[in-house]
C-alpha cells in the first residue's frame, strides 16, 4: 500500500447558520456524545495534519486538537475563510488541504482518500449530482487567487471553482456528504 498523500485540513466553523438558528459548530452531533466541531476534527485528525478551524470573531468553541483561526470579518461567506485557511496550510508547508464545512455528521476519511488520488489540478470536488464545494481538496496556493476574487466582490466557492482547474469525482449519493442545515435535518439524522 502507498502512503496517503499529505493534506492539511480546514474546517469552516464560523458560519451564521441562519436556517439552523444557532451556531452549528457547537450543536450536539447526532451521536449525542460530542459537538459537530469535535466530531469533524476527530475524523480529520486521523488523516490530515495540520488542522485549522476557521471560527467567527468571539465564537465560543470547545478545546480542539486544531489551530483555531478567527475570521476578521463576520458574515462574508466561506470563500474568504477558505483563503485564510489555505494561506495557513501553505505557511505550514502543505501543498493541498481538505476543506470542509463543520456540519457533516457522517464525514469519513474514505471520501478524503478517494479525492486525494487526483493530482495535477487546483481543486478536487466530490459530485453526487451536485458539487460539494465544502468537502473538497484545494491547492494551498489558491489563497492569492481567492483574495483577487474577494476584492472583485465574489463571495462564493463556485466563483473559485469556475476560474481554476477543477476535477469532479463521482461519489455515490449517501450520508457521507450530507449537511445539517436546520433543526429538522438534525432530527432526521438522529432518526437514521
Amino acid at each position: 500500500m502507498s502512503t496517503p498523500a499529505p493534506l492539511a485540513a480546514i474546517v469552516l466553523a464560523g458560519g451564521a447558520s441562519r436556517r439552523m438558528g444557532r451556531d452549528k459548530a457547537t450543536l450536539t452531533h447526532p451521536d449525542g456524545r460530542t459537538t459537530m466541531v469535535e466530531y469533524t476534527v476527530g475524523v480529520l485528525e486521523s488523516r490530515c495534519a495540520p488542522l485549522f478551524v476557521i471560527a467567527a470573531p468571539g465564537q465560543a468553541l470547545p478545546a480542539l486538537q486544531a489551530e483555531v483561526l478567527r475570521d476578521e470579518v463576520r458574515g462574508v461567506g466561506p470563500l474568504l475563510a477558505t483563503g485564510r485557511g489555505l494561506r495557513a496550510a501553505a505557511a505550514a508547508g502543505l501543498e493541498r488541504a481538505f476543506v470542509c464545512a463543520v456540519d457533516m455528521p457522517f464525514l469519513t476519511t474514505a471520501v478524503i482518500d478517494e479525492l486525494a488520488d487526483y493530482r495535477g489540478v487546483d481543486i478536487v470536488l466530490p459530485w453526487d449530482g451536485r458539487d460539494h464545494y465544502l468537502a473538497g481538496i484545494y491547492r494551498t496556493d489558491l489563497a492569492d487567487h481567492i483574495d483577487i476574487l474577494v476584492a472583485a466582490g465574489d463571495r462564493s466557492m463556485r466563483a473559485l471553482a469556475e476560474t481554476v482547474v477543477t476535477q469532479r469525482v463521482v461519489i455515490p449519493a449517501g450520508p457521507v456528504l450530507a449537511n445539517v442545515n436546520s433543526p429538522a435535518d438534525v432530527q432526521q439524522q438522529i432518526a437514521l
